[in-house]
């Protein structure tokens, strides 16, 4: 029979199909078993209203037959079938989809939803196979026909033998090639691989003969092989059984089962939707870190399926950044996919969908958060950076969402509580939210700086993360109370103590300006400290920039030199500062020591390092002789 030719689009539209619409050349069995099991569904559809078709769904699966001697690989299936008709419209014209338009026409939507809708999958064919071979019989049809075509040349179309309704696929490989090995396509295990990847949840049995081995009969140690046919595919999906069947332990198995994590899920959700658009989805809050999660390596997302078809490994869209932890899958009927089935369109559901499931997870957290305080602390211990780094991202666009499940180390509680929590223990005088930086909790319980404050009876929330401040920054306030660190220049505390300071600086002016020159480039400004106590010396800052944020800005690789404007701060009731008097009447150069001594005293207290250790120790040693 005369060979027909593709329409000059569709041999375009072949040629691009080989080459680049796919990512993977092992989706091409994915779309094969997906037509099929559209093949069977039609079936389905009609004995709905046809009172003369029966549909006993163990009467109806798919087969995969690897045949390694002839390199072919068959996919059978016992569905609808198609005419000599069918096979020219559905197979002659690329991206006519022969499933699309039985939907259209019998206005589907029961539920029982039909996976292939544009008409291209079969083609992906072409991407492991040198000749494609379609035999298929229609119901009602005492003809059988087979399709067969060598790629972009065309095909033909000629009368076959077949005795039951449904459709035989079979794929001539193409040779290997240094580059690609297909013959990998004919091993049972791969195959078995690929189906339960993509194809585990496809409603109809997936049978195929697997080879086992077993021990001999009346031998010892002695064993046989022997072939049995297997149904490979799970066929009922987890998320689509009601919650109430399943167990903790069900939905753990599952976790392991997909290999989301060696740990155990702190959480799971379940959600089912039915509503503008439909879906189902499970998700896990993980219980450990992953290994990469702090990494560039890290690829968050979930899982994705469309109608129990697996069509992206990490679908990024579906979850914001700072809740890139959360594992699991959705399923959907609804959304528009593109002609590979394997990117979506940027539309109005899947926005939907991500919304819902965002306010989902959040809602999640806050009742654990609420009703199991101990399990919530442990996710934080895992997780709480990426939700800080989720306030600080985007400009503080997600601030609101996140605020609430924040939880920070309290001076008073000596644990780990709200702002919330704190802000609702506030005393009626303080006016601000008080918070300490440094690198752990004992260093930040003895810093200079938070002695005031503490005197004071304010409770502090200590930041020993380094994206904390940052963070605070964008979200300067909480309800209505601003966020003041211990060592900012001005600490709104008591006024009177305020004008007592001003007074000891404006006595001690001509000291703190020649102290200030000694100290040239190093320090902004010398001054009477307001918040010290029992300590000689301390550095505060003025600006936006923290001494602790410029320590973790000098840490990253691309430092661009940002300092904060650091001041000296002298408690002039301590009787190093008697000293500091004597030697700036008297002895100059005793000023110049006792000056360096306490500016590097108050590097080292802040965790900085110092500038000559040498010359520290020397000054050091002449204080001793």
């Amino acid at each position: 029979m005369e060979k027909v030719q593709f329409q000059a689009e569709s041999k375009r539209l072949l040629e691009m199909m080989i080459n680049s619409i796919y990512s993977q050349r092992e989706v091409f069995l994915r779309e094969l078993i997906s037509n099929s099991s559209d093949a069977i569904d039609k079936i389905y559809y009609k004995a709905l209203t046809d009172d003369s078709l029966t549909f006993n769904q163990e009467d109806y699966y798919i087969k995969v037959v690897p045949d390694k001697e002839s390199r072919t690989l068959k996919i059978i299936d016992t569905g609808i079938g198609m005419t000599k008709e069918e096979l020219e419209n559905n197979l002659g014209i690329i991206a006519k989809s022969g499933s699309l338009a039985f939907k259209k026409e019998n206005e589907l939507r029961d539920g029982h939803d039909i996976i292939g809708q544009f008409g291209v999958g079969f083609y992906a064919a072409f991407m492991v196979a040198d000749v494609v071979t379609v035999v298929s019989k229609a119901l009602n049809s005492e003809q059988a026909y087979k399709w067969e075509s060598e790629g972009a040349d065309g095909y033909i179309i000629v009368p076959a033998d077949k005795e039951s309704v449904g459709t035989e696929i079979t794929l001539k490989l193409k040779e290997n090639t240094e580059d690609e090995s297909y013959d990998e396509y004919l091993e049972e295990y791969r195959l078995k691989q690929i189906i339960k990847k993509y194809s585990d949840f496809i409603r109809y049995p997936i049978k195929m003969d697997v080879t086992s081995s077993r021990p001999k009969e009346g031998t010892e140690g002695d064993y046989e092989q022997y072939t049995e046919e297997e149904t490979i595919n799970s066929m009922v999906p987890i998320w689509r059984k009601n919650k109430n069947e399943l167990t903790d332990e069900d939905y753990s198995s599952f976790y392991s089962e997909k290999h989301y994590g060696f740990d155990k899920p702190l959480k799971h959700i379940h959600i089912s939707v039915d509503g503008t658009i439909r879906y189902n989805a499970i998700l896990f809050i993980p219980e450990k870190t992953p290994f990469d999660f702090y990494s560039k390596e890290y690829e968050k997302g979930l899982e994705l399926y469309s109608n129990g078809v697996l069509i992206m490994n990490k679908c990024a869209d579906l979850l914001p950044d700072y809740f890139s932890f959360v594992k699991g899958l959705v399923d959907s009927e609804d959304l528009s996919l593109n002609i590979s089935r394997e990117m979506l369109q940027h539309d109005r559901q899947l926005k939907l969908i991500a919304k819902n499931i965002t306010k989902k997870i959040k809602s999640e957290l806050q009742s654990l958060l609420k009703n199991e305080r101990d399990k919530y602390e442990k996710f934080f211990e895992a997780f709480g950076r990426q939700l800080k780094y989720g306030v600080y991202s985007d400009f503080g666009a997600n601030k609101d969402t996140l605020q609430d499940l924040l939880l920070f180390y309290s001076s008073k509680e000596k644990k780990l509580v709200t702002l919330d929590e704190y802000v609702s223990r506030m005393p009626e005088d303080q006016k601000y939210i008080y918070y300490a930086s440094g690198e752990s909790v004992e260093r930040i319980d003895k810093l200079p700086q938070a002695e005031l404050v503490t005197e004071k009876g304010y409770e502090l929330l200590y930041f020993t993360d380094e994206i904390d401040e940052f963070a605070i920054r964008m979200l300067m306030t909480y309800k209505e109370k601003e966020f003041k660190s211990v060592s900012s220049g001005d600490l709104g505390l008591d006024p009177e103590e305020e004008t007592s300071d001003n007074s000891e600086q404006d006595e001690n002016k001509e000291l703190f300006v020649a102290m200030k020159e000694l100290l040239e480039g190093k320090v902004k400004d010398v001054r009477a400290s307001k918040r010290l106590k029992s300590h000689p010396v301390c550095l505060s800052s003025d600006g936006e920039i923290t001494i602790e944020m410029e320590k973790i800005l000098q840490s990253m690789p691309d430092n661009q030199n940002i300092k904060a404007e650091k001041v000296l701060e002298i408690n002039v009731n301590h009787e190093v500062f008697q000293s500091l008097k004597s030697a700036h009447e008297k002895d100059k150069d005793k000023l110049s020591l006792y000056t360096n001594l306490l500016y590097n005293q108050a590097l080292l207290i802040e965790g900085l390092p110092i500038q000559d250790p040498v010359e520290f120790t020397n000054d050091i040693c002449k204080v001793m002789v």
